[in-house]
């Protein structure tokens, strides 16, 4: 979508009372795998992130039963240099079932404007959050540097509970983003559209 794109009627969704200000978040996230990429093609991510309140080292991993996602700190001990930065001995010992102890090294990086914003029901709980990520990302093979902007939104606390109740939040999502020309994103993750996925 283009950057001057409005954003969604998020006050337009079921269950939200209040749509809070806007929280900009400035993310830096190095994506790691071995040179033969062994991580990717068994559907793993494993990142460095600074910035957010999530900061960290995450390994997510795709499955047919789901998705799963693991989290560590930030080592205040590793170079300043993010794309010097080695692999934590605890995170390499999480992705070893996929890639053994293959060297791990920085494949991309996503640098990503991201403008939060939380909805709350009418008792002030979280039902959800969006995101509107403006995203600088560099493939470090080839030196190719996209850019893009995307929508997200993930569930919170009130979210609904059921099944029914969660198909007609989404439902209506679609519908306020496809009424301000939003389309669904062509790349599955911010790092396979890095890498040109």
């Amino acid at each position: 979508m283009s950057e001057v794109t409005r954003i969604p009627d998020l006050a337009a969704l079921p269950g939200v009372a209040r749509v809070a200000p806007t929280e900009l978040r400035s993310l830096d996230a190095i994506y790691f795998d071995t040179a033969d990429f062994a991580l990717a093609r068994r559907a793993v991510a494993l990142r460095r992130r600074t910035g957010g309140p999530d900061e960290g080292w995450h390994v997510k991993s795709s499955a047919p039963e789901g998705r799963h996602e693991w989290g560590w700190p930030l080592d205040d001990s590793l170079s300043s240099d993010p794309l010097a930065m080695a692999v934590p001995d605890e995170v390499c010992a999480a992705v070893a079932d996929w890639c053994g102890d293959t060297e791990l090294r920085p494949i991309a990086r996503v640098r990503n404007e991201r403008h939060a914003i939380l909805l709350h029901d009418a008792s002030g709980a979280v039902v959800a959050e969006y995101v509107d990520d403006h995203v600088e990302a560099t493939d470090l093979q080839t030196g190719n540097v996209a850019r893009w902007r995307e929508w997200e939104v993930e569930l919170g606390p009130a979210a609904p509970a059921d099944d029914r109740g969660r198909a007609e939040f989404f439902g209506a999502v679609d519908a306020v983003v496809a009424a301000v020309g939003g389309v669904p994103a062509a790349s599955g993750s911010k790092l396979e559209r890095a890498l040109g996925r």
